[in-house]
């Protein structure tokens, strides 16, 4: 994981080819196991908290991070919970940017 976390969020051009299923499950494990491959091919996890405050201001932190990494994240805010769901837009897959951007979101929470 520490080689994604010293990366950067690079934009990619719409002509990216998105990673390969492959590709997709080596990158799932460099990250933490609760990152999972859903079934519309984004990468997500849960986040889960003591109370709505403690999900609010997470879910502020990963905003902030998503602003800096100019990448960002469906997120689903919820009493004690957040649903993290990444993807990259512009090429309707996974690209190493949504696997750099799950690593630091993790470091947010230790």
């Amino acid at each position: 994981m520490k080689d994604l976390l010293s990366k950067q969020c690079i934009p990619c051009s719409i002509d990216s080819e998105p990673l390969t299923i492959e590709e997709v499950n080596l990158y799932l494990e460099k990250i933490d196991q609760d990152w999972k491959l859903a079934e519309d091919g984004r990468i997500e996890k849960n986040f889960k908290f003591k109370n709505f405050k403690e999900a609010l201001n997470f879910t502020n932190l990963v905003g902030e991070l998503a602003e800096q990494e100019g990448h960002h994240p469906s997120l689903i805010l919820a009493w004690g919970l957040v649903r993290v769901r990444i993807w990259t837009n512009n090429i309707q897959g996974l690209h190493e940017n949504d696997f750099i951007l799950a690593a630091k979101i993790d470091q947010l929470k230790r």
